[in-house]
Parts: C-alpha cells; sequence; structure tokens
C-alpha cells in the first residue's frame, strides 16, 4: 500500500519539474500548460474526503485494488495522449484514483495493527509520504535528461501492478456494501467537488490576477457557499458522504489543524526552493534536486527514532518539538543571501528535514489515535485533505509574495543605485569599481541591459525571503495550537490482541 502511496504522490512532482519539456512536445500554450497539474489536484482534492465513503462501500481491500489500477492505467493513457485535452483527462482519473490511496494508506495503520504497532506502520507511512515530494525533482530531472517525458508515467506501471496484484491477498477480507451506492448523496457530492474545485481554481489564479479581482472572488465566494450547504446538509443527512461530525473531536480537530500548518509548510518549501534555485542561481532540474535531497536524506535518519520516541511520549510533546524545529528551519532560510546554494541551504534543510517526522507522525496520533474503527476512514479523509489545502494556500501565498513583492524591492534597489548607495550595489553583486568609476563610453543604455538581470535577482531573492518568513510563522501557529489539544484518553479498540 505504501508503494502504491509513494508513486502516487511522487508523480506530482516528477511531472512539475518537466512541464516544459511535455509544453514543447505537445505544442502546448503557456497559458494551458498549468492545466496539466491543476486537473490533477483538483481531482485528487476533491477524491481525499470521499474516502471513507468508499472504504464503506467497497471495502479497504478493493478500494485500494480499484484505485491503484485505475491510477496506473490512466498512467498509461498519460504517456500516450498525443494532446493536451487527452492528457489532462487522464490526469483527472490519475489525481481522483491518487487522491484515493494517500488515506487509505493512514487508515490502514490504525485498522490493521494492534495499537503497539501503530507507531512503526505510521513511520513507514509518514516516510513514504513526505520523501516522495523531497525526491521528485531529482527523479523527474534525471527521466526527463535520460529518457524522455514519456517516462514520468510509465515509471508508475511496474509498481502499480506489482500493488494491485498483491494487496488482494494481503489485506483482510470483508464484504463489500455494494447496497450503500444506492444512498449516494448527488447533491452533496456535487457541492463538495464544486466547493473543492472553485477554492484549488481560485488559489491558482490569485497570485496573477489578485486576490480581490473579480473572477478570484467569485470563485472564493462560491467555494463558501457551496462548502456551507454542504455542511450543513451532511451534518442532518442520515447518510452523510463525509462524517463532519468527527471534527467534534479534539483531538481530531487539532491534529487537522496541524496537519494544515505541516502542509503550508511542507508543500510551500518543496515548491520555493527549486524556484529560488532556477531562477537566481541557474541551476537545471536534476541540480535542483540533489540539493534537495538533503532533506529527504535528513527525514530517513529520523524516521526510525520519531518512530521508537512516539510510541513512547505524549503526541503534543513531540508535536511542539517538530513545530519548534521546523520553524527554525523555516527561518534561518528567511535569512539566506542572495547567492545561497548548497552549502548556506544545507543545516536549514536538515533542520527541516528532522522537524517533518515529529510535525507528521505524532499529530497523526494525535488526531487518528483516539477515535473507534468506524470513524478512522472519514477521518483519515479529512486529515490528509487539511494538509492539501495548507500546500494549496501556501504555494499561493508564495507565488503572491513572488509576484507582487519582487517589483518593489527591484524599484528599491534601482533608486539606492541611481543614488550611488554602494550597499546597493554589494546587494546585488555589482563590482564596486564599476559602481564607482564608471568606465568612458558606455552608454546608460548598456549599463541598465547589464544590471538590470542583477537587480531583478537579487529582487526576487528578498522575496523569497519574506516568502520563507510566512512558512516559518505557519509554523509557529501549529507550535501555538498544540498546548490546546489537552490530555489524549486510549483509543478505544475491542481488538487489542490482534
Amino acid at each position: 500500500m505504501c508503494l502504491g502511496m509513494f508513486m502516487a504522490i511522487l508523480d506530482i512532482q516528477v511531472v512539475a519539474t518537466s512541464l516544459p519539456t511535455i509544453q514543447q512536445a505537445l505544442s502546448i500554450s503557456q497559458n494551458a500548460m498549468s492545466w496539466i497539474q491543476t486537473a490533477y489536484l483538483i481531482a485528487e482534492i476533491t477524491a481525499i474526503p470521499l474516502t471513507g465513503w468508499l472504504t464503506r462501500v467497497l471495502t479497504l481491500r478493493w478500494l485500494f485494488v480499484a484505485a491503484i489500477s485505475l491510477f496506473t492505467l490512466a498512467s498509461v493513457g498519460c504517456a500516450f495522449s498525443g494532446n493536451l485535452v487527452t492528457l489532462v483527462g487522464f490526469r483527472v482519473l490519475q489525481g481522483f484514483a491518487g487522491g484515493t490511496l494517500i488515506p487509505a494508506v493512514f487508515s490502514a495503520v490504525f485498522l490493521l495493527f494492534p495499537i503497539r504497532l501503530h507507531p512503526v506502520a505510521t513511520t513507514l507511512a509518514g516516510v513514504m509520504a513526505v520523501l516522495a515530494p523531497t525526491v521528485g525533482p531529482v527523479v523527474g530531472g534525471w527521466i526527463t535528461e535520460t529518457w524522455s517525458w514519456h517516462w514520468l508515467f510509465l515509471i508508475n506501471v511496474v509498481p502499480g501492478v506489482i500493488a494491485a496484484a498483491a494487496t488482494p491477498f494481503l489485506l483482510p477480507r470483508a464484504k463489500p456494501r455494494l447496497a450503500d451506492l444506492a444512498t449516494l448523496d448527488g447533491v452533496s457530492l456535487a457541492l463538495i467537488a464544486i466547493s473543492l474545485a472553485s477554492l484549488e481554481i481560485g488559489l491558482k489564479e490569485a497570485p496573477h490576477d489578485g486576490w480581490l479581482s473579480p473572477r478570484c472572488v467569485f470563485l472564493f465566494l462560491l467555494s463558501g457557499a457551496t462548502a456551507t450547504v454542504f455542511a450543513r446538509r451532511t451534518l442532518k443527512a442520515r447518510h452523510p458522504l463525509v462524517e463532519l461530525g468527527t471534527l467534534k473531536n479534539r483531538w481530531f480537530a487539532i491534529g487537522c489543524a496541524l496537519s494544515f500548518c505541516l502542509g503550508v509548510g511542507l508543500f510551500g518549501s518543496v515548491y520555493l526552493m527549486p524556484v529560488y534555485l532556477a531562477y537566481v542561481r541557474r541551476h537545471d532540474a536534476f541540480e535542483i534536486g540533489t540539493i534537495m535531497l538533503v532533506t529527504g536524506v535528513a527525514q530517513l535518519v529520523t524516521a526510525p527514532i520519531a518512530g521508537h520516541l512516539e510510541s513512547r511520549f505524549d503526541p503534543r510533546w513531540l508535536s511542539a518539538l517538530g513545530f519548534a524545529l521546523f520553524a527554525l528551519g523555516l527561518g534561518c532560510s528567511a535569512l539566506q543571501s542572495r547567492v545561497a546554494d548548497f552549502g548556506e541551504m544545507f543545516w536549514p534543510q536538515v533542520l527541516r528535514g528532522v522537524a517533518i517526522m515529529f510535525c507528521l507522525l505524532p499529530p497523526t496520533r494525535l488526531a487518528l489515535g483516539a477515535l473507534n474503527e468506524a470513524e478512522v476512514p472519514d477521518a483519515s479523509g479529512l486529515f490528509n485533505l487539511m494538509r492539501n489545502l495548507g500546500g494549496a494556500i501556501g504555494i499561493a501565498s508564495i507565488d503572491t509574495i513572488l509576484y507582487g513583492r519582487t517589483g518593489g524591492h527591484a524599484e528599491a534597489l534601482r533608486e539606492r543605485l541611481i543614488a550611488g548607495d554602494v550597499t546597493a550595489a554589494q546587494a546585488i553583486g555589482l563590482d564596486l569599481k564599476l559602481f564607482t568609476h564608471r568606465p568612458p563610453g558606455i552608454s546608460d543604455a548598456a549599463i541598465e541591459a547589464y544590471v538590470r538581470p542583477m537587480v531583478e535577482k537579487a529582487a526576487f531573492a528578498l522575496s523569497a525571503n519574506e516568502a520563507w518568513a510566512l512558512l516559518a510563522f505557519a509554523a509557529l501557529i501549529g507550535l501555538l495550537l498544540v498546548p490546546f489539544a489537552g490530555p489524549q484518553p486510549q483509543r478505544p479498540s475491542a481488538d487489542e490482541g490482534r
């Protein structure tokens, strides 16, 4: 199950790093290219909260088999797509299947294992969930440079077939409740799909159009209105599509809030680093991936330690430790210089890699550990949904800062240069001898053409530091939320000795 989930999460990152190659191969316009990712994310974020209902109807066993099979077939379809419309269609199928795999794995941790083995299973699932975004850039870059973009999707086939063939024999047998298909609330399904899709599209467009642009305001209002109607309808439903009542559990609610804060920092940092390294430092996808592997190695080293401690200490204390380290690692990146590269990024990445495991494993136990088995599938969907929503909002906020603040920083640097400010020349990396002793015979246009890229990169680096500060603030909010959880009771279980 973890193998299937890993491929689903990895797929997002390996495709992201190679979008320009796909764009050129299929002659896709610049404006339409982003739909290759957006289609996947909308389908994924819509599927995640439906996992609980699908688990009740199909059982965990057959839901996973169906999802990994659909994901594998859709991957083949993506690889052989000849145009954007076909590719986006298969990406929707991929995203919906992948969205059910993630919460299904976290449900399995609490449904298939006795309490004493929860830390081990959670650690394995957690490592797979957070390692995939980290190694994605280097895998995507290597595949694109070594083979072709088609293999970004075809690498899913062998692991998908293995997972689909093995899980029917490994997961417990249960009787599907296909009769529950008749209880499907089509109106609620439409409402949640519209709400999440409009939110995702609004977050995608807000950095470019403006958060208060008519289009974005309409999308956000539509999302809020449909979400409100969905919640009211679901709470009164006899057969709810999603068990929202679980949010009344204080530990689960705090765990979801922590998952949201983790999503902002985790997905935000995985997005911001490649953008900075590509634009400011001019690294290619493979070089960016090798630099970012530091975080993945730190996660792997920390995972067994976090799993060992997670079974022996209060999850609140471990969560507090994780979010404190996470905020520190993100905050250190907010102080990066314009020429920051592997060396300067090393220790902040180590801090974040260590912290992520403590930001994921203990909050997962806090959120799901005290629920009964019937509540876990729906709760797992909501828990994972919050992490993805946090990531979407974090990336939109980063883009807003990068697009909105870089121009202002660039103008301020130009004004300081015109005024003869030596520190501004140092800030953009301009040779002080050239700055203080202008060579004769050089026109103003030539000087401007020479200096402009240096100013733009320095301005972008300043905006990136502000984005890192925003991510650190989100982690601090997670730290402040931990005390509100209170002591957690033991999970009710009738099968402790299983």
